[in-house]
């Protein structure tokens, strides 16, 4: 199993990575299936995404700026919020505060409760 974040040629991680976001929101609903699972999000600016329905599995958020997102209809199993700004954020119920806090201080990549 590869556990390396993965920088893609995809357009949709494209517009997110060079912080697009008002044109991602426009393109998703047209975009028809994308992969997000497993990329590099690394110091990105995602305020302001429309995130419902995302796969962030196993994404890698290090220092990335998720203040006041509405994570709670995402899949974030498995990913990474090191260093990550949060203010604000919901997170989705599978995920404890536990887990959540682990991850942002220490890196490890949060797992849902069973």
């Amino acid at each position: 199993m590869n556990n390396e974040p993965k920088v893609t040629d995809d357009a949709m991680y494209r517009l997110l990575r060079e912080g697009n976001v008002d044109e991602f929101n426009a393109e998703r609903s047209k975009a028809g299936k994308f992969d997000l699972t497993g990329c590099d999000f690394r110091g990105v600016n995602l305020r302001g995404i429309n995130a419902d329905g995302l796969d962030f599995s196993n994404c890698y958020f290090r220092q990335a700026d998720l203040r006041g997102l509405d994570l709670s209809g995402t899949i974030l199993d498995g990913a990474s919020i090191h260093g990550a700004r949060i203010s604000g954020a919901r997170f989705p119920d599978a995920l404890s505060a536990d887990e959540i806090t682990l991850s942002l201080v220490h890196g490890t990549r949060m797992r849902y409760r069973k």
